[in-house]
């Protein structure tokens, strides 16, 4: 979409008022949106899973979570001034333990605020794998960009509609457990709705979780995240809904986009996914535009690992070998960056040295 068009769309997305279901609080005015940025301090982070998980059920499923490399990966990020993460759950790991489930969520964010870091946690997503089972994970297809995410609830919602009433109960459990942990920023409740052809078929999961968000009302703001200005009726809606605007943006017109929201929406904006290095979208031509705006900035990755991120999404390199230029992360499983200058740069903008 060419930027006038862009800009033009999203200005009068901004006189459009949100509708407010029963029992649900209101959308945060821009009056609400602002106090909590003004109490919050500019953060950059990274999009977080261990990079010993392949995947969300990785992550959090008993047999496979993996506090030292949580703890490890956490305290490289911390090392450089990150103070945000945002981190995948998923709902089958929940449904096969419940009471597990959310103590693994705390032990998360216990490791986390020792390393002084925020997190902001996204609950559903319409990228990758359409299906998925517990247990033990595929392994990494070499050279294949995340070749074992999933997505939740992906197809199984669309063979068995029964399922959202699950996705309620688990929602509102997970809300409710965490409504008041100021270890937690903000809820990103759907991550890319539409995304992988799903289109508007996303809608009613996307409408339902913001009304389970807001029966909730936990005192963090609610968002989900714009990515696709394509698909308006999403993004219209996702506009309408979110508390503070939440958005991706892996282009070198980034701050372009940035400026359009912003004078759109009226709204504090937090980038929750951005770098890609062979798009021309970097850190040293995005993090300090965002820092000057007070935009929250968290880019996609952070370690090395089974997730297979090094590889950009359309350039599979089968063999396995590490590109000569890294699509995501920052560090490599020891702890060595990428790219120095990288994290010089990021050290300087967070910590100021």
């Amino acid at each position: 979409m060419k930027r006038k068009m862009v800009h033009v769309w999203l200005i009068c997305l901004a006189f459009v008022m949100p509708a407010k279901a029963q029992n649900e609080r209101p959308v945060w005015s821009k009056e609400q949106a602002w106090k909590w940025h003004k109490s919050t301090p500019w953060m950059a982070g990274a999009n977080f899973y261990p990079a010993s998980a392949i995947n969300q059920l990785e992550m959090w499923q008993a047999g496979s979570f993996d506090t030292a490399t949580i703890s490890r990966d956490l305290g490289y990020a911390a090392g450089i001034g990150m103070k945000v993460m945002r981190v995948y759950l998923h709902h089958l790991a929940w449904k096969e333990d419940k009471a597990g489930f959310k103590q693994r969520m705390d032990t998360y964010l216990t490791i986390a605020n020792r390393h002084g870091i925020r997190t902001i946690f996204t609950i559903f997503d319409d990228c990758w794998n359409t299906t998925y089972a517990a247990g033990t994970q595929p392994a990494p297809k070499p050279g294949i960009h995340n070749s074992g995410w999933v997505q939740d609830p992906g197809r199984l919602l669309h063979d068995d509609p029964s399922l959202m009433a699950t996705l309620e109960t688990y929602v509102k459990d997970v809300l409710a457990t965490f409504a008041k942990d100021r270890r937690i920023l903000l809820w990103d409740l759907y991550n890319e709705p539409g995304n992988s052809g799903w289109g508007d078929k996303s809608m009613p999961l996307l409408k339902n979780v913001f009304i389970w968000g807001r029966t909730v009302n936990p005192s963090q703001p609610l968002s989900a995240g714009v990515w696709n200005f394509n698909l308006k009726n999403l993004t219209k809606f996702q506009l309408e809904q979110s508390d503070v605007i939440t958005y991706h943006d892996y282009t070198d017109r980034h701050l372009i986009v940035a400026d359009s929201l912003l004078k759109a929406t009226g709204k504090p904006l937090v980038c929750t996914e951005y770098m890609a290095r062979t798009r021309n979208s970097h850190f040293a031509n995005t993090l300090p535009g965002l820092k000057e705006r007070g935009i929250i900035a968290v880019n996609w990755g952070l370690v090395q690992g089974k997730s297979n991120t090094i590889y950009a999404w359309d350039t599979p390199m089968k063999d396995g070998a590490e590109p000569k230029v890294w699509f995501h992360d920052i560090f490599r499983p020891d702890g060595r960056p990428y790219d120095a200058s990288e994290t010089a740069l990021i050290r300087r903008l967070t910590l100021g040295r």
